[in-house]
């Protein structure tokens, strides 16, 4: 069995529709698992979460708070026992912390005068509380705390918890933990799944409730965020991970058709549903990647994950022209998309719709999963249709003021407000506008 479907460009659209598998059932049942876990959270608070982390996690805290020394120790420890993976990091969240700082210099305070009496403004305010959930698990993702608490820390947010299962130890992940010291994370919670979530959005009497919860989960993380949205602020809902790559590579192209299987794998082992897939200038070039990614794969110590997600949706696309490449590429909207393509500057203005761009083979996917500087939280499941990635803007809102003086233009704005109100039919609305008006054209006479 071919570990990589391959169809013409013009078969995508019957085979996307097939590929939206999951059954109507399987999301009611997870709807109603996931909303019985928030009922519970929300009537008994510390209680329903000691009972869901008997029923799902490896060991129960005593409590589910963990002391900031024990992060502190864990990051000690990671300095004198792993000092080329405590480098890393270093290197990695100064990359992290400069490009988020570059990314709020984007956004001011100002105030702008429409007209003469008329002075609309903004600002820009953190929220005070966010949490940053870090799944464990079968991958710990110690670089998610990077990605999640550093953009948090920049944006000035006063508190940031850092959220993840408990292991065996009934702790967190020790590089977890360390990773959120570093990246300053102010409090620490062994808790885990969608309990962590209903906690963080509802308030237990340990859990502080939050403004805010980002990071990426498994799908009862997901549901929890997306039922809770509005109770509390989320950055979006991520589905499973996702890849596509452009390229012109040719089959007798030995070193790119390794780079492409390489960066295939990479997406393919973070779990089952993860989907890596390519566009191909021709079937030839396909085959011989399918030959190249069974090669690889079978080099792989590990290659559970990535043979479950490979076997259930590898896919190529063959193209024909340009054009036709870059309507596919926006209708997939893919999480990360590579350009591995001899000119790939040429092709840039005409992608519209990914998490994040990785321009020309040299720039590998992995680099933006863990140390350049952008972002590792990405939408997914063609979500990048209208929305980026996670960044300091999350962590920060934009509101506005008015500030209104007698004048003209103050005068015309208020009988403009007066008549969409009565268009609108809300009398109360018009009287507003039309108590200043009398009022303002009384101190006139």
């Amino acid at each position: 069995m071919s570990l990589l479907e391959i169809i013409n460009a013009d078969e995508y659209s019957s085979y996307s529709e097939k590929e939206k598998s999951t059954s109507g059932l399987e999301l009611r049942e997870l709807r109603n698992t996931v909303n019985e876990i928030i009922s519970a959270v929300r009537t008994d608070g510390d209680r329903a979460l000691f009972h869901y982390s008997m029923l799902f996690e490896k060991a129960v805290p005593k409590v589910f708070e963990v002391p900031r020394e024990k992060a502190k120790e864990a990051w000690e420890e990671l300095e004198q026992k792993e000092p080329l993976l405590a480098d890393a990091l270093k290197l990695a969240t100064n990359n992290i912390r400069i490009f988020n700082e570059a990314q709020k210099d984007q956004l001011k305070n100002f105030e702008k005068e429409i007209s003469p009496g008329l002075l609309c403004g903004q600002r820009v305010i953190p929220v005070q509380k966010a949490a940053v959930y870090v799944p464990g698990g079968r991958f710990p993702l110690i670089s998610s705390a990077l990605m999640s608490l550093i953009p948090a820390s920049i944006a000035g947010v006063e508190e940031k918890f850092l959220v993840s299962p408990p292991g065996s130890d009934a702790l967190p992940n020790r590089n977890i933990l360390a990773a959120g010291y570093l990246a300053g994370a102010d409090r620490f919670f062994a808790l885990g799944g969608a309990q962590a979530i209903a906690s963080l959005a509802i308030g237990t009497e340990s859990v502080p409730k939050v403004d805010l919860i980002v990071g990426p989960g498994n799908k009862y993380v997901a549901e929890a965020k997306a039922l809770l949205y509005g109770e509390v602020g989320i950055d979006f809902i991520a589905g499973p991970t996702d890849l596509l790559i452009l390229s012109d590579c040719q089959e007798q192209d030995q070193k790119k058709l390794d780079i492409l299987a390489s960066d295939m794998l990479a997406q393919a082992e973070h779990d089952p549903d993860a989907r890596a897939r390519v566009l191909l200038p021709g079937r030839a070039s396909a085959e011989a990647l399918s030959t190249v990614l069974e090669k690889r794969l079978n080099s792989l110590i590990v290659q559970e994950s990535a043979r479950a997600s490979l076997e259930s949706g590898a896919l190529a696309i063959v193209y024909s022209s340009k054009e036709e490449a870059i309507n596919i590429a926006n209708l997939i909207a893919p999480e990360h998309l590579e350009l591995h393509l001899s000119s790939p500057e040429e092709w840039i203005d005409a992608l519209r719709n990914y998490g994040s761009l990785f321009i020309g083979d040299s720039s590998a996917e992995v680099l933006g999963d863990y140390s350049a500087g952008i972002n590792h939280t990405l939408p997914t499941s063609g979500a990048s249709r209208f929305t980026g990635g996670l960044s300091v803007l999350n962590f920060l809102k934009i509101v506005t003021s008015l500030k209104c003086s007698p004048g003209d233009a103050y005068l015309q704005a208020l009988k403009a407000a007066r008549q969409i109100a009565l268009a609108e039919g809300l009398e109360a609305h018009a009287d507003s506008a039309s108590l200043r008006i009398d009022n303002l054209e009384g101190a006139v006479k």
